[in-house]
């Protein structure tokens, strides 16, 4: 089964220090390392689930006083990390909604959740740069979908206190659906 493993820090050196453990744990690929606004730092791992559960530990053991958040999703949607890595292949807007949260990890988890409950597309996950350390989703699809999918994202396991504020539009102003492309 396949897995994504999240480290989020407070410390860019301790961040790179958690990334290298994992790493070095267990048999993983790296996705995705960076610094991300308000000085942050994110390693985003795959594999499968028993190694991104120990490699996940071990990051989380060595963030120490500077972790922000983490987490494993076992069967992960392939789609979350398309999402994150911006190479969605959108071709019709419908309704769209929107979930802003504190966290870059719990953002990957409300992605996650909304595709998983609903039948929509996620257009983008945006982590943290340029956001002030906030990140946010975006997903489309009819109206009664966006609204199953933005409900699930937000009391998605482990995000309470975490989400900011959503917004599901059921008909956005195509000026608007090009500027979220």
């Amino acid at each position: 089964m396949y897995a994504i493993g999240v480290v989020e820090t407070l410390s860019i050196p301790l961040g790179v220090l958690a990334g290298d453990q994992m790493m070095k744990t267990a048999d993983v690929q790296l996705v995705s390392a960076q610094t991300v606004c308000a000085g942050k730092y994110i390693v985003v791992i795959s594999g499968e689930v028993a190694a991104v559960r120990s490699a996940t530990a071990a990051g989380v053991e060595h963030a120490a006083h500077a972790l922000v958040d983490s987490l494993v999703i076992p069967n992960v949607d392939k789609r979350v990390i398309l999402a994150m890595s911006g190479a969605s292949d959108i071709q019709q807007v419908e309704a769209i909604g929107v979930v802003e949260t504190f966290s870059l990890a719990c953002a990957i988890q409300v992605a996650d959740a909304a595709v998983k409950a609903a039948n929509v597309e996620l257009i983008e996950v945006r982590l943290g740069r340029g956001l002030g350390g906030k990140s946010f989703v975006i997903v489309t699809g009819e109206v009664a979908a966006v609204k199953a999918a933005v409900a699930a994202g937000e009391h998605a396991e482990n995000t309470e206190g975490l989400v900011v504020s959503s917004v599901v539009i059921p008909s956005p102003n195509q000026d608007m659906v090009r500027a979220l492309l």
